[in-house]
């Protein structure tokens, strides 16, 4: 992992910094607040023996100075001071977004027309099991992806980004994709043709289909310009479990393993082309767009939750 990948692992820097602010304010809490109290009450009992002294010779003393003196000897340092504050916000964000919910924008076209690029996104990340941050090991499970989940997960090939499709096939699944018509174990999935779908970028027009995949409906595109078959898959782990021709391709999903496609099915580059994604891959269920800047404030009807 190079330097700019850690840069760009914004979780990474999160527990960093939640690490680092904790031991600031363990540190303090348990230490150095007592040292600083300690040293602020020799001081102060230098300060009443003086005024006492200075009472018994009969000079009126000044005691309006005692607080400010107090004050300053427990003041924190500006780094233990900033340290304290910003801890509690960093901890609650880090585990907000380790543990329940985390943004993620939509930078490409590949899951068009469900998502469309600028999309702000929330991902459930306890729904397929409670996973320890950074290493991303599950250590509760809770449920397993289901086909028609539109699911984020580390990009196999890069384990560094971040992903975003829709499950087609699950463990033990067989997948069947020829002439742009999908099957599972042997079953077609159904599809409703719809109103040509423009693409106000290209003004060029694609076909539209409602697609229902394990009782998820959802919609399609695909380009009655691009070929059926799979150009150039990769060389990936199981690679043999998949048999490609002119028409498309068959393969079978292996145990722990999911099968991905985006819903722009002539461009997107998933499952067809650079294979499964273990479990331990997952990052967790998208489910609501929570703003869009593109085009806003006329976007504002895509606000809400998504199949």
């Amino acid at each position: 992992m190079t330097l700019q990948d850690l840069l760009g692992n914004f979780s990474l820097i999160l527990f960093i910094l939640t690490v680092a602010t904790g031991i600031v304010w363990v540190l303090d809490v348990f230490y150095l607040s007592k040292k600083r109290r300690a040293h602020a009450d020799a001081v102060l009992a230098e300060f009443d023996a003086r005024n006492a002294k200075l009472a018994g010779d009969g000079v009126k003393p000044d005691n309006n100075g005692r607080a400010a003196l107090q004050a300053s000897l427990m003041r924190q340092p500006t780094w233990i001071e900033y340290s304290g504050s910003f801890f509690p916000v960093i901890a609650l964000v880090f585990g907000l977004r380790s543990f329940l919910y985390e943004p993620f924008k939509i930078p490409s076209t590949s899951m068009v027309p469900t998502l469309q690029v600028g999309d702000l996104i929330l991902v459930n990340k306890y729904t397929y099991g409670i996973r320890l941050p950074i290493i991303n090991k599950k250590v509760i499970e809770v449920n397993d992806p289901q086909r028609g989940d539109v699911m984020v997960f580390k990009y196999p090939e890069n384990m560094t980004l971040d992903y975003i499709k829709r499950v087609v096939g699950v463990p033990g699944d067989t997948v069947t994709y020829r002439n742009k018509r999908l099957t599972v174990n042997g079953a077609q999935v159904s599809y409703k043709a719809l109103p040509d779908y423009l693409d106000e970028e290209t003004l060029s027009y694609s076909k539209l289909l409602s697609e229902n995949l394990n009782g998820v409906a959802h919609q399609i595109l695909n380009n009655p310009r691009a070929p059926s078959y799979v150009s150039n898959p990769h060389d990936f782990p199981n690679r043999d479990l998949c048999t490609y021709d002119a028409e498309g391709f068959t393969c079978k999903v292996p145990a722990g393993q999911y099968f991905m496609m985006g819903d722009n099915r002539d461009n997107s580059l998933d499952s067809r082309y650079w294979g499964f994604v273990p479990d331990r891959n997952i990052v967790g269920k998208a489910f609501f767009v929570w703003l869009n800047l593109n085009n806003f404030p006329n976007n504002l009807g895509r606000i809400g939750s998504f199949q």
